[in-house]
């Protein structure tokens, strides 16, 4: 039988209860069991798909083409266990499910209702996450409720995990809740009223958390631990301490130092082998003793919020890691790229240009890879990125005068990035699209494959196939890709189907180090094995670095 663990937050929001519902995942996996994760979003769109990077940052997609929390990039990185559509879900689609059983007559003339009917369709939800009654069924579903406690948009799915523990018993679900502890300068102490006050919310709903997690700037001093004890009727030892430290990796050994996962494994009666991390510590050590270092020019739309692009920051590391290096990402607006000097570029051991949509800043990334490809630097255009280089390349080498896609000009003369009409989704179903869709129905999303040209640097980076996840809406235009062959550009990878352009890159007897992807890879890299593209990216930012200091 499946066990739950709700995971709710108090106070202020990114206080990180991703992370922490990630390493409590990798705790209990490491005892020997089958963990997974779900994520809950208070919010009413249907999926974070069309939602501003400012407001929700990044958008992870999983294999079968659900776009999702970012929160499930940490899932990923932390266990071992894929996500997939149904661990993450939002209110609107759980008011969209509700609605459509009421016009279909499912509740027989019956007035619908936020209870029943609602609680009960984000708990038949929860469970279908957890595979229950499924030959997939896990032991543990770790369940993140989204918002803060005392949101009105959170009451439901607070109301509902209450009902789950009524239930099934105490014994088969448990409660962490994370709460904020300030330090407040002028007074020179940590102040707990506001763990104390949302504690109290969560108790008036009904709920009585079995762990808080605090988090501060600092240790939390044992007499601090008594009093938040005394105040919330949770055990001391049950009050655990989350300061600041240097890398999320370190977030796993900080909880269990504490006991968390042993409270958790006490309170649902799982009796487990003992916890190794041993991985952990190893990968800690990586992070904390490079042996080099390197800067990497990010020129993205959305600097302002580095969450915007977590999973790339953390694949970049990731590939540091297995090079043994330290990477310095800086983040560069494309907008200021577009009309100021670029010459500051040549500073970087490399140069990357992620994804985006919408033309503000493009030009300034057109710029980015055309300095990168005249200046040979290594550079890694992702999704928008390796459309930005093909811009390129067909303006200055393909003598394409006025060469763009037709979503930054629907008058360009030379659409070398088009919309296509159709194109085979991750399930294997035809999808149809065309300028007036939905924004939310018209992406080529998840898992695809395709094969990969021999004697190019990406076959020496995945072999005679490549599959990857996909979040975009616009290709590279088939109609040109004989002239720009022609003109040196190398097409590497290709759908065998619509003959669509997965990866572009220069020859490296023109250029050391030159590729543009038209997938994400960053959603499938993680600590433990890094990704091969970044990998091979790393590893040519420490070549140039070397060849410029000699």
């Amino acid at each position: 039988m499946t066990k739950y663990v709700f995971v709710t937050g108090g106070v202020v929001s990114s206080l990180g209860k991703g992370v922490a519902a990630a390493s409590l995942a990798a705790l209990l996996e490491s005892r020997g069991l089958k963990v997974t994760l779900i994520k809950l979003d208070p919010y009413i769109n249907v999926d974070p798909g069309t939602m501003s990077p400012f407001q929700h940052g990044e958008v992870f997609v999983t294999d079968d083409g659900a776009e999702t929390d970012l929160d499930l990039g940490h899932y990923e990185r932390f266990i071992t266990t894929r996500m997939k559509r149904a661990n993450n879900f939002t209110t609107g689609q759980i008011y969209k499910s509700v609605l459509e059983k009421e016009r279909r007559g499912d509740y027989l003339g019956k007035t619908v209702q936020v209870i029943p009917h609602i609680t009960n369709e984000i708990q038949d939800f929860v469970k279908r996450g957890a595979g229950a009654g499924t030959d997939d069924a896990v032991d543990v579903a770790i369940v993140e409720i989204g918002g803060t406690v005392g949101d009105i948009e959170s009451l439901p799915f607070l109301e509902a995990a209450r009902q789950m523990s009524l239930r099934m018993g105490p014994t088969n679900t448990a409660f962490v809740h994370l709460t904020y502890v300030p330090w407040i300068a002028a007074a020179g102490e940590l102040k707990t009223k506001p763990t104390q006050h949302t504690v109290q919310k969560l108790r008036e709903i009904g709920i009585q958390p079995d762990a808080l997690l605090c988090r501060a700037d600092r240790r939390i001093p044992e007499d601090e631990r008594e009093k938040i004890s005394l105040f919330t009727n949770v055990p001391e030892y049950g009050v655990i301490s989350m300061w600041d430290v240097n890398t999320i990796y370190k977030v796993p050994r900080v909880l269990h130092e504490q006991g968390l996962d042993q409270l958790i494994c006490t309170k649902l009666q799982l009796s487990t082998r003992s916890t190794d991390l041993s991985r952990w510590d190893t990968l800690v050590k990586e992070v904390e003793h490079p042996q080099h270092e390197v800067r990497i020019a990010m020129c993205g739309k959305y600097t302002d919020l580095s969450d915007s692009y977590k999973s790339l920051n953390e694949a970049l590391r990731h590939a540091g890691i297995h090079n043994h290096a330290r990477v310095n990402i800086e983040y560069l607006d494309s907008e200021v790229l577009e009309n100021g000097s670029v010459d500051h570029l040549a500073q970087f051991d490399a140069i990357l240009v992620p994804g985006g949509f919408g033309k503000r800043g493009v030009e300034g990334k057109i710029r980015a890879a055309q300095f990168a490809r005249e200046h040979k630097i290594p550079y890694l255009g992702i999704c928008l990125g390796m459309q930005v280089a093909t811009i390129e390349y067909a303006r200055h080498m393909a003598g394409l005068e006025g060469a763009n896609s037709s979503e930054m000009d629907p008058e360009a003369k030379h659409k070398v990035i088009a919309l296509i009409d159709e194109w085979q989704d991750a399930d294997g179903s035809i999808q149809k699209r065309d300028a007036n869709s939905d924004l939310g129905g018209t992406m080529r999303l998840g898992a695809q494959s395709s094969d990969v040209k021999p004697g190019t640097i990406a076959h020496a980076i995945y072999g005679d196939v490549v599959t990857e996840r996909h979040r975009h809406r616009y290709e590279a235009n088939e109609h040109y890709l004989d002239k720009l062959q022609a003109a040196g550009l190398v097409i590497s990878a290709i759908t065998q189907r619509e003959k669509l352009t997965e990866i572009v890159e220069l020859p490296q007897t023109v250029h050391p180090w030159y590729v543009g992807v038209q997938f994400h890879p960053e959603f499938k890299s993680t600590p433990w094995d890094g990704h091969p593209l970044f990998i091979a990216y790393i590893k040519a930012a420490l070549t140039q670095k070397e060849s410029k200091a000699s």
